[in-house]
Order: structure tokens, then sequence, then C-alpha cells
């Protein structure tokens, strides 16, 4: 029977992603709203590891106290986007950029404005996992995708700054890609690749 995960996020392209990476190994995914958890947790960590394990830590607590999930486990990430010549903003604000609920565009179209007449473009995607599993102490995995940011949005797929980011190496953008080319090169890819790895070296099944 598979392993079932919660993943402490209400961000629907995030589960996506984890589904998508991890299809082949033996995890069910719930997002945290499947289990009944629709608490909003302040994010005001100022890195990428404390947010992560605020989120992982506030989902386990309620996933230990119910009986049908006390054996679940819990993955929580903070992501972001980071920008040389903008001093990494907007880091771990990426997705209250433009104010609490604006829209993607809102978001990167502010970046954009931000970037006008900068001839440095490099910028970089940044993840941290935070895993629980019953009976450990939390776990953590980074993962990163350098690249530079784009003077307008290019492609519609993906969500938040895919459109406007494309990795090194790549003449499109994230935006541009299907979710098997975004999810070899991501940030949130690489750190769900080091999360298994460390698994499969301490037996883990997957």
């Amino acid at each position: 029977m598979p392993q079932a995960v919660v993943i402490a996020t209400g961000n629907a392209g995030k589960v996506s992603e984890f589904c998508a990476i991890l299809k082949d190994s033996a995890f069910s995914f719930l997002a945290s709203k499947d289990i009944g958890f629709f608490k909003e947790i302040e994010e005001n960590a100022d890195t990428f590891k404390g947010n992560a394990e605020m989120k992982a830590r506030a989902v386990f607590e309620y996933t230990s106290s119910k009986d049908e999930y006390k054996d679940h486990w819990v993955i929580a990430d903070d992501s972001g986007l980071e920008v040389e010549s903008l001093e990494g903003r907007p880091g771990v604000f990426s997705a209250r950029y433009a104010g609490e609920n604006a829209t993607a565009v809102e978001r990167y179209s502010k970046l954009l404005k931000e970037m006008e007449g900068k001839t440095n473009r490099n910028a970089r995607f940044v993840c941290c996992l935070c895993l629980i599993v019953p009976g450990n102490e939390p776990e953590f995995f980074e993962g990163e995708c350098k690249g530079k940011i784009l003077t307008e949005p290019q492609g519609t797929s993906g969500f938040g700054y895919d459109p406007v980011f494309v990795p090194d190496g790549y003449t499109g953008s994230f935006g541009c890609m299907s979710e098997e080319e975004k999810n070899i090169l991501s940030h949130r890819g690489r750190a769900i690749k080091n999360m298994m790895t460390k698994l499969k070296s301490k037996g883990g099944s997957i």
C-alpha cells in the first residue's frame, strides 16, 4: 500500500508538480485541504527553510491529532525567486510581492517594472523542502535553478514567475516548457530528487 503523504500547501500548481515528479514512486499524495486542514499559516520566517518548517509542523500537528492521519508523512516547501540586481528580492516574499491577493501576472509585471533598464538579469529559483516522518526529526532538502529574467513574459505554462524566467542554457522560459521538461530543471524538482536520493540511501520504501 502506498505511503500517504500530505503536501502542506493550498497551491494546486505545487501539488501537481509533486505528483508528476513522484508519479512512479510508492507514495500517494494529499493536499492539506484534502484532510480538512484549512488554517492560514503565517509565513513570517526570514528564510525559505524557516517557512517550510513552519508549514510542515503546523500540518503535522494536525495529522498527529487525527487517528486516520497519524501515520501520514508531511512535506512542506517554501520557494521563491531571487534576483541579483534587486539584492535577492522578491525572495521569501515572492508569493506576496505585489500584495496578498495579487495574481501571478501582477507579481511578474511588478518584477519586470523594477527590472527596467537593468543589464544584470541573473536570477535563481530556490526551493527548500521540509519532510516530517512520524517518530523522526524534520529533514530538509534544497534545490535551485539558475537563469535570467526576460524583459517580457514568454509562454503560458507553469505558474508564478515561470513566464519571465529562462533557465541557463535555454532560450525559452519555464512558461514555454512542458511539465516534464520543467520538472527536470526546476528548483522544486531538484529538491524532490535530493530528498528521494536521501530516502533511498536510508533504505526508504519508494
